[in-house]
């Protein structure tokens, strides 16, 4: 899945310098809204809710908006009327697209989603028309620059992380989605850094499409994750770098 975790690290690269940052901090309070509402707002007990709290700190939103967040899932404060759905469809060429949602009105959310989808040459489908193909990974990817990868490799294993792959230019650490938490505390308290840290969905399986249909699929990703609902998107695109780089391109 060395594509995708690539992918995944441009994101979050344009996130941390995404002049839109209060639509950043919006999509992270839901997070952790939902985090607190499901699981209590004790971070110690509530891994997922910790996950976020990290998710949230990584990208410098303020303490304080922090803790309204979760005021509000644990009903302390109005506005946690925040619920988690999930949107699947197709984009061009027939490749998969998976996205989680957090809404706050399903109704608007819905068609806006629709739209996107049929905008870009693709459409949206039932609930299980391609989940079926996606797995629920935990992805940590750290840069192979003046590091000690057995360190790494060591304490990833110590956590039970489920698999690394050691490439080019990067290492990559898979973990189950309860362990995630764990693996990335550990890492960060030896002070590892992380260029991605984040629960995603991994295809089984990759499909391969002409130049000119990636770059139409990214596009379709790209206007999905603008979305202020849209907590993530995946898909099973084999992503190929000269189209994500004719896309960032068009952006710049």
């Amino acid at each position: 899945m060395a594509g995708h975790s690539h992918w995944a690290g441009i994101k979050h690269k344009k996130a941390l310098v995404d002049s839109k940052r209060s639509k950043l901090w919006s999509k992270l309070s839901k997070a952790i809204i939902v985090a607190a509402k499901l699981g209590g707002g004790d971070p110690d007990a509530n891994i997922r809710l910790r996950a976020a709290i990290q998710e949230a700190k990584s990208f410098s939103m303020p303490k304080d908006n922090i803790e309204r967040a979760i005021k509000r899932g644990t009903g302390e404060l109005d506005g946690g009327n925040v619920e988690e759905v999930v949107y699947e469809g197709y984009g061009p060429g027939g490749v998969a697209i998976m996205c989680d949602i957090m809404t706050d009105n399903r109704n608007r959310t819905a068609p806006e989603l629709r739209k996107l989808f049929d905008t870009y040459g693709g459409n949206l489908g039932g609930t299980g028309c391609v989940a079926y193909l996606f797995d629920r990974k935990g992805l940590i990817v750290i840069r192979d620059e003046n590091v000690d990868v057995e360190q790494i490799m060591e304490i990833a294993l110590e956590n039970e992380a489920e698999d690394i792959d050691t490439l080019e230019d990067r290492i990559e650490i898979r973990t189950s989605p309860e362990n995630f938490s764990q693996v990335r505390t550990a890492l960060e308290d030896a002070g590892i850094e992380l260029e991605v840290a984040e629960v995603v969905r991994l295809p089984q399986t990759t499909v391969d499409v002409d130049e000119e249909t990636a770059t139409k699929v990214l596009k379709l990703l790209e206007a999905l994750e603008d979305h202020d609902d849209v907590q993530s998107v995946a898909s099973n695109l084999n992503f190929d770098s000269a189209a994500v780089a004719q896309v960032l391109q068009s952006q710049s």
